[in-house]
């Protein structure tokens, strides 16, 4: 996959850091809205819903946050409308970066969103112009078993399309619309699923081998992913 970067293996390791101290319930919560409002609020047959909640678990979200905001995507309880929005931009040394948000104020997140690029180094960019850079694929991560070439096997025969070694742990890509039905047959046939996400993956990463560049790169992308609208943050940003 020519897109795997260590970057992805490092925003993984953030989130699941993230997680222990409790990440923003506003943000899962807005995702969760959205899910709710595309596809339903039974989350058995809207796999959306389902990777929505589960991460809000990770969280510890309560549920009755949960179902609150199920309520809210379903229109069951009113108030402002849950829209999913993506922003495009470029960051330091012109690394490509896409912002995925849910929110119920547009002018607010795209304030937002625009004042973490001008303060950071980076600048917004118009719709289309980054996005092409990127395929929309699911991306999972399972930790290994002491049978690797068991776990290959198991992997393309739930369906995945590329399958990348890093370390103790495998990466797996997928077709963004298998991802919920292959997390769950690597579940079945004994694999631990540590996450499953759907992700805009680069079709080339841009390598940057400068320190401080790397640095700014990534308290950009750190001041984004802390903004309560961002749902999640892509980049063709690598380390050397």
């Amino acid at each position: 996959m020519s897109g795997h970067s260590k970057w992805s293996k490092i925003k993984r390791q953030k989130g699941a850091n993230d997680a222990k101290r409790g990440a923003s319930f506003t943000r899962h919560g807005n995702a969760i809205a959205v899910a709710a409002k595309q596809g339903g609020a039974d989350p058995d047959l809207n796999p959306s819903l389902a990777l929505a909640i589960e991460k809000a678990k990770a969280d510890n979200m309560p549920n009755d946050n949960i179902d609150r905001s199920i309520k809210r995507g379903t229109g069951e309880l009113g108030g402002g409308v849950i829209e999913e929005i993506t922003y495009e931009g470029y960051g330091p040394a012109g690394v490509a970066i896409l912002i995925d948000c849910a929110t119920d104020n547009r002018n607010r997140t795209y304030s937002d969103v625009r004042t973490a690029f001008s303060k950071n180094g980076g600048n917004m960019a118009e719709t289309g112009a980054v996005g092409y850079l990127f395929d929309r694929k699911g991306v999972i991560a399972a930790t290994k078993t002491d049978d690797p070439d068991s776990d290959q096997l198991v992997a393309i025969d739930a369906g995945a399309e590329d399958i990348v070694d890093d370390d103790d742990s495998w990466t797996i890509y997928v077709e963004a619309k298998t991802l919920h039905s292959t997390a769950a047959e690597l579940k079945k046939n004994g694999l631990t699923v540590t996450s499953a996400d759907l992700a805009f993956v680069p079709k080339v990463t841009m390598v940057i081998e400068d320190e401080k560049q790397q640095a700014k790169i990534i308290r950009l992308m750190d001041v984004l992913d802390e903004l309560d609208d961002v749902v999640d943050t892509h980049t063709n940003f690598d380390i050397a």
